[in-house]
C-alpha cells in the first residue's frame, strides 16, 4: 500500500513543491488550500501520477477542517505522514504601526491552523506508528528576533515548542515530529507579507541565492524516509549568504 501525506497550504511555495516531491517518489496525497482553481489544477497534473485528494478549506476554519478530516474517503483514511505548511506573514512594519487584523490573521492561521490539523490527524498518524511523521514548518524567525517579526516570529516560536512538546506526548507511539526552520526562502510567501509589492519582493532576494522551495521539499522528503528509529527534532536550513546581525544599540547623541 503506497504511503499517503497529508499537506496543508499545498497551492503554492512549500507545500505545492512538496506535493510534487512526494508525487515523484508515489506517494498518495491529501492536499489543502484555499484557492480552488489552483488546487483543482494542482490535482488534475498529479493525479495522472498517484492518488490525490484535494480539500479546498482554510485551515483557519475548525469546523471545515474536522468535517474533512473526518469524512476522508477510503484509501485516504491511513496517513504516513503530515506536512504543517500552511502558514504567512503579512507585513513588515514596527509593532506600533501594524493592522491587529493581520496579527490575528497570523496568528490564526500559524498557530491555530496548524494545531487544528494536528489533533485531528493524530489518531491516524498513531494508527500508523512506527515510522509515522510529523513536519511542522517553523522560522528561523521564531529563533532569532528581528525587527518587524514581532507576531510572526512568535508564533514561529509556539510552532517550535509545540513540536518539542509533542514529542514528548507521543513518546512509545512510534510517531516521529520535526520543526523545520527555513531562513531566507524564496516563494510568494514573501509577495503575500508585502501585499504584493514585486519590487520589495525583488530587492529581497537580488544577488542573495536564497533558499528554494523544491531545497525544502526534497529536506522535508529527506526527513520523513529516515529509518524508522530516527527523529529529527529540529532543523534550520538557511542559504550560505545569510548570517545573523549583530545587536542594536540606541545611543545618546
Amino acid at each position: 500500500m503506497a504511503s499517503t501525506v497529508f499537506i496543508t497550504g499545498a497551492t503554492s511555495g512549500f507545500g505545492e513543491a512538496c506535493a510534487r516531491r512526494f508525487a515523484a517518489a508515489g506517494w498518495s496525497l491529501v492536499l489543502t488550500g484555499r484557492r480552488e482553481e489552483r488546487l483543482q489544477a494542482l490535482a488534475s497534473e498529479l493525479a495522472q501520477q498517484v492518488e490525490v485528494l484535494p480539500l479546498v478549506l482554510d485551515v483557519r476554519d475548525r469546523a471545515a477542517m474536522e468535517r474533512a478530516i473526518d469524512g476522508l474517503p477510503a484509501g485516504f483514511e491511513k496517513l504516513t505522514g503530515l506536512i504543517n505548511n500552511a502558514g504567512l506573514a503579512l507585513g513588515t512594519d514596527p509593532a506600533p504601526k501594524c493592522d491587529l487584523d493581520d496579527w490575528e490573521t497570523m496568528v490564526d492561521t500559524n498557530v491555530k491552523g496548524l494545531i487544528y490539523a494536528t489533533r485531528l490527524l493524530l489518531p491516524r498518524l498513531i494508527a500508523h506508528g512506527r515510522g509515522a511523521s510529523i513536519v511542522n514548518l517553523g522560522s528561523v524567525a521564531g529563533n532569532y528576533p528581528y525587527p518587524g517579526s514581532h507576531v510572526y516570529g512568535a508564533s514561529k516560536a509556539f510552532v517550535g515548542q509545540f513540536s518539542l512538546n509533542l514529542r514528548c506526548d507521543l513518546q512509545g507511539t512510534g510517531v516521529r515530529v520535526t520543526n523545520l526552520e527555513p531562513g531566507l526562502c524564496e516563494s510568494e510567501f514573501s509577495l503575500v507579507r508585502f501585499g504584493g509589492d514585486q519590487s520589495k519582493y525583488d530587492a529581497t532576494y537580488a544577488g542573495a541565492e536564497p533558499v528554494q522551495p523544491q531545497d525544502i521539499a526534497d529536506t522535508i522528503f529527506w526527513i520523513m524516509n529516515q529509518p524508522a528509529h530516527i527523529n529529527i527534532n529540529r532543523l534550520e536550513v538557511m542559504p550560505v549568504s545569510q548570517s545573523w546581525a549583530g545587536f542594536a544599540i540606541e545611543r545618546n547623541r
